[in-house]
């Protein structure tokens, strides 16, 4: 992903503009660090898992005091923007008041010249890019030094203003056409169940009847093994050894879905083996049920499956007074899902055994009309499957234009420019400079309160660096080595003039890199 700067926009690292803060969790085993009421607020990435608001104010639980002492949570104003940075990379949200985090998040601070809006959409929009930069072999993560190096576009500030206000209303937009295409999406999964419903009660089929002198009479009631020649069980054992790259189709649970063969990921075993698996051997126009895991799932083995074996399938074989088509409609019926899901068995994994399939019960029509409900049912679904296809093309329509609206959005397209605004240059130094103020009285503080500890000890005779010559994390990286460190401690080992240090530990620590903390009244330095 490229990033290029619009028109009078600016470009900069976001560790330079943005405070960027960490989070962190007490320990858990104790109660007593967690409120549910009152507290702190304290948001985790799965308090994010699914959330769609711009704005959050608070998580499943708040930290008490004494968790929120207990930890490295930090409090954050109103306006930070969070971001997760691991497990996953790249929710967002903005915080409607006070709030802190766990350590899955390296959120940011800004200034009054930034709109929190703005920075939210922008982090959306450069997710990709964050991922990139994230390390791991776990999981990616972010660090702190590494997340302040994301680019950030900087637009006048009443632009910034004007690209969030729209970037609101149109994503509004787009959220409620998600939300139309989902209710579209349950009215044919309803449809689907009402056909089926029709046509294991009669209702599909009454004007057939009708026209040709049946009666709903007829209909008996019955059970699978009564109209079978044979029910058992596919292959129940061990079978990662006897896969082969090609040979007889063998077939699993995932192979088998509502009413049709599917053949992702399906596995294959030699001749030899399939020979002595005589029981499970499928044959077209068998009827195979999902036996464990999600139990009662059904469809027939087609045709071009000519010789094939599975594995942990219920196999059913109808008699001359069964249609295996209609069996597969009764069986995926709610029906005969209620039966299913009554004699489910198991605790770590449900299944659905033989013998209940034995005695399911079937009402059962003329062999004529279930081949009539067969057909019906197949135009019926034929007619729903091409609705879902023009609904499927229609969700990834919406699904690309919330990137491309970021993407037009940033590169300075999405509203007009207006001459007047104030030159994101002049903003941008703005924010340095007030960002410069602040960070020297911090380091003049901290150079005030730790020079005495430095200035006593001669540095050893060790090769100096020039500023120029080291990484903009050089003292970061030295401490992520050791942990927290007091000043005197990295000064030793940073190889840098004392006036350099201090320099480079004003960049560092306005950078967001590392901190300083304490603990009574010794004061050290860590990496964020």
């Amino acid at each position: 992903m490229i990033i290029e700067v619009p028109p009078n926009w600016e470009s900069c690292e976001i560790g330079e503009v943005t405070k960027v803060v960490g989070g962190g969790t007490p320990p858990s085993k104790d109660p007593t660090n967690f409120e549910t009421e009152g507290g702190i607020p304290w948001i985790t990435p799965a308090d994010l898992s699914g959330y769609k608001n711009t704005f959050i104010d608070r998580g499943a639980r708040n930290l008490s005091e004494k968790g929120f002492a207990a930890c490295s949570a930090a409090k954050m104003p109103v306006g930070s923007v969070l971001f997760s940075s691991r497990a996953p990379i790249g929710y967002v949200a903005i915080a409607a008041n006070e709030i802190s985090t766990n350590q899955g998040f390296k959120s940011f601070v800004l200034p009054e010249e930034l709109d929190s809006r703005f920075v939210y959409f922008y982090l959306r929009h450069i997710k990709p890019i964050a991922e990139a930069m994230a390390t791991g072999t776990t999981f990616k993560e972010l660090s702190g030094s590494t997340i302040a190096h994301l680019p950030l576009l900087i637009a006048p500030l009443p632009e910034q203003k004007r690209i969030a206000d729209k970037l609101d209303t149109l994503f509004g937009w787009i959220d409620a056409c998600r939300e139309r295409l989902d209710r579209v999406q349950l009215i044919l999964k309803r449809f689907r169940q009402s056909v089926l419903a029709a046509a294991t009660s009669g209702q599909l089929t009454e004007d057939w009847r009708r026209q040709n002198g049946h009666i709903r009479d007829s209909w008996i009631s019955t059970d699978f093994q009564s109209v079978c020649r044979e029910i058992t069980v596919g292959h129940v054992g061990k079978m990662v050894s006897e896969y082969r790259e090609t040979g007889v189709p063998f077939l699993r649970s995932l192979n088998v879905r509502p009413f049709h063969f599917d053949p992702k990921d399906l596995k294959y075993i030699s001749q030899e083996f399939h020979l002595k698996l005589s029981k499970s051997t499928l044959r077209p126009g068998d009827v195979v049920i999902v036996r464990s895991g999600a139990p009662g799932q059904c469809c027939v083995v087609p045709a071009e499956l000519v010789e094939a074996n599975c594995s942990d399938l219920v196999i059913v074989r109808p008699g001359p007074k069964l249609a295996a088509g209609f069996a597969c409609v009764f069986i995926n019926s709610e029906m005969a899902q209620s039966f299913v899901r009554s004699e489910r068995v198991g605790v770590a994994q449900l299944h659905f055994n033989v013998g209940s399939m034995k005695n399911a019960p079937l009402l059962l029509p003329s062999l004529e009309e279930q081949q009539e409900i067969v057909r019906c049912v197949e135009t019926l679904f034929a007619f729903a499957d091409k609705l879902e296809a023009r609904l499927e093309a229609a969700r990834s329509r919406v699904e690309r234009l919330t990137p491309a609206t970021l993407a037009k959005a940033f590169r300075g397209e999405l509203v007009p420019q207006d001459p007047n605004d104030e030159p994101a240059s002049v903003l941008l130094e703005r924010i340095q400079a007030a960002r410069q103020s602040r960070v020297s009285i911090s380091s003049t503080s901290i150079k005030r309160k730790l020079r005495s500890q430095i200035k006593t000890d001669k540095k050893p005779e060790v090769t100096m660096y020039e500023l120029s010559e080291i990484q903009p994390n050089h003292l970061t990286n030295l401490i992520k080595g050791k942990g927290r460190v007091t000043a005197k401690a990295l000064y030793q080992i940073a190889q840098l003039t004392i006036e350099d240090f201090y320099e480079q530990l004003r960049s560092e620590e306005g950078k967001g890199f590392l901190r300083e903390v304490r603990e009574g009244n010794e004061s050290y330095l860590e990496a964020t």
